[in-house]
């Protein structure tokens, strides 16, 4: 049996106006950051209960009242998305499994990766980047560069880690919530989250939910 990854959730403090603002419209800002809150919690509950071991969070932003115990907290660092994905990596000796806060949908199954026969795992997002990176051996020069926030940043980070030799095992892919339309259907799939609960009491309020 291989030895448990560390498990990295890179995030940020869900405050108004600076998360999730491609939700607004049609949610205020205040709603977009109670959804981007409700999909960090659902992430670090399904972290929480998958084998791990460490379980740290990466964050842009100070720790509050959702973060659950057993969780390092670490700042990221300056630059780049690429660059702070890379330092986050740079902290980890061992095997280790990244992930966002964008996929609320994630459970402790997905999270549960033998990295034994591979040397990297990669779950695509279904907007083209991913929602997932594993490496067996960390290496930060692996992220450093790769273009981020694009429609072939999944491919390019795949391509990445191919020309370094290394054998690449794909994870599930999953939908990143970054739009309403991508919030209903991710809410759709895990009816039971925070997340769908948040949305629900968000579409009510503005009186969204009529007809949807």
């Amino acid at each position: 049996m291989s030895m448990a990854p560390t498990l990295l959730v890179i995030a940020k403090e869900p405050r108004a106006g600076r998360v999730k603002t491609r939700l607004t419209p049609p949610f205020t800002p205040a709603e977009a950051a109670a959804l981007a809150e409700a999909a960090l919690a659902d992430t670090l509950h399904a972290v929480a209960a998958a084998p791990a071991r460490r379980r740290v969070l990466v964050l842009d932003g100070a720790p509050g009242p959702w973060l659950p115990p057993g969780f390092e907290v670490v700042p990221q660092c300056a630059g780049g998305l690429d660059e702070r994905l890379a330092d986050a990596f740079a902290g980890c000796a061992g095997p280790a499994l990244l992930i966002g806060m964008d996929t609320p949908q994630v459970t402790p199954e997905l999270l549960t990766v033998d990295l034994a026969g591979c040397d990297a795992c990669l779950g695509p997002a279904e907007d083209g980047g991913f929602w997932a990176l594993g490496l067996a051996r960390p290496d930060p020069a692996l992220l450093r560069g790769v273009p981020m926030s694009t429609p072939v940043t999944g491919a390019a980070q795949r391509a990445r880690l191919r020309a370094a030799g290394l054998r690449v095992r794909d994870l599930p892919p999953l939908r990143d919530v970054d739009t309403a339309a991508d919030a209903r259907a991710v809410a759709a799939l895990a009816p039971e989250s925070r997340f769908a609960a948040r949305l629900a009491a968000c579409e009510v309020a503005a009186g969204r939910g009529a007809g949807r």
